[in-house]
């Protein structure tokens, strides 16, 4: 069963992948989520780079749930993007559904001023 998901998931993340890519002036957030923790990174696509790459475990926060610490990944990506002159992004969920961490990762990112 856990096989068949991650072949799923597999072909709507090339699906996905086939209409997204990040540029120098917009780069790619994208979004991998594991069982146990969240990991995003800007992405520049044309130079295959990645300018930014941080996960939950930067988050020092004890007693969150996985869900608040994805949106505090979001929160602390977007200010070091801010730092870096990124103000826009692509977003790229990866192939997971648009809900749960994948959504409060996105939320964290808007709210600390990424625009996608």
């Amino acid at each position: 069963m856990a096989k068949i998901k991650r072949i799923k998931r597999k072909i709507r993340h090339n699906r996905v992948r086939a209409k997204i890519t990040g540029t120098v002036a917009r780069p790619r957030l994208s979004v991998y989520r594991s069982s146990k923790h969240v990991f995003l990174q800007v992405i520049d696509d044309v130079s295959g780079k990645t300018v930014i790459g941080l996960s939950d475990k930067a988050v020092k926060k004890d007693k969150l749930t996985k869900s608040d610490r994805a949106f505090e990944v979001g929160k602390l990506i977007a200010g070091v993007s801010k730092e870096k002159g990124i103000k826009k992004v692509v977003f790229d969920r990866g192939g997971y559904k648009y809900h749960g961490r994948i959504k409060k990762a996105a939320d964290g990112a808007r709210e600390g001023g990424l625009e996608f």
